[in-house]
């Protein structure tokens, strides 16, 4: 498979690692262009590719993680491709940590993205957990990293699911898109790094 990062940071880097670690494609993209992409690709080698956000969007799973005064810009280059998967990784924040200010909006952050690419299936991962903690092994002494998600189409959260557990998370569906607010800036999901513990079968039961 491919996947097409819009953005190029720390949390773009973060979720691309599993990706590649499991042998398939990534094409990053940010606002400068390719040729300003050219140390990451090398350093991370294959796989890595750089691209335009076009390039980026024709991904079979486009990530979104850019900072939110950047989240227009980013999506007037996303070219029309009706049924496209977008993975919404953003925070509505006006102004990010330390100074941690939100933007308050009328609808959820994820809401807002879905409605400025109504032909896009968009899911809302990966924004409550800190870079860090994204990047590192999923699968952990105590069991797999829970991934919280939401989404309105079944299809698209079904395919996104698949790959997470492919990755070695334990993803866990909160519901339709509008539900991703648990995870926005000051909600209680937010920074919660929670482990679902593998307890094994008991012998005899089926």
């Amino acid at each position: 498979m491919k996947f097409g990062m819009i953005g190029a940071g720390t949390l773009s880097q973060a979720i691309a690692s599993h990706p590649l670690k499991a042998g398939h494609d990534v094409i990053f993209s940010n606002s400068r262009g390719p040729d300003t992409l050219a140390e990451l690709v090398e350093r991370l080698g294959r796989g890595a590719s750089a691209g335009t956000i076009a390039d980026a969007g024709e991904a079979d799973f486009v990530v979104l993680a850019v900072t939110w005064s950047r989240v227009r810009e980013a999506l007037d280059l996303l070219p029309s491709r009706p049924g496209r998967i977008l993975i919404d990784a953003t925070n509505q924040w006006a102004a990010p940590p330390p100074a941690a200010v939100p933007d308050v909006l009328d609808v959820g952050g994820s809401e807002l993205v879905a409605s400025l690419v109504p032909d896009t299936r968009v899911i809302k991962a990966f924004n409550n957990l800190f870079g860090p903690v994204i990047a590192a092994d999923p699968v952990t002494p105590a069991g797999h990293r829970v991934l919280f998600h939401a989404g309105d189409d079944a299809d698209a959260k079904s395919a996104f699911r698949a790959v997470a557990e492919d990755f070695g998370f334990a993803p866990v569906d909160l519901g339709p898109l509008r539900m991703g607010r648990l995870m926005q800036v000051d909600g209680p999901l937010t920074g919660l790094h929670a482990v679902r513990e593998d307890v094994p079968h008991p012998v005899g039961l089926s």
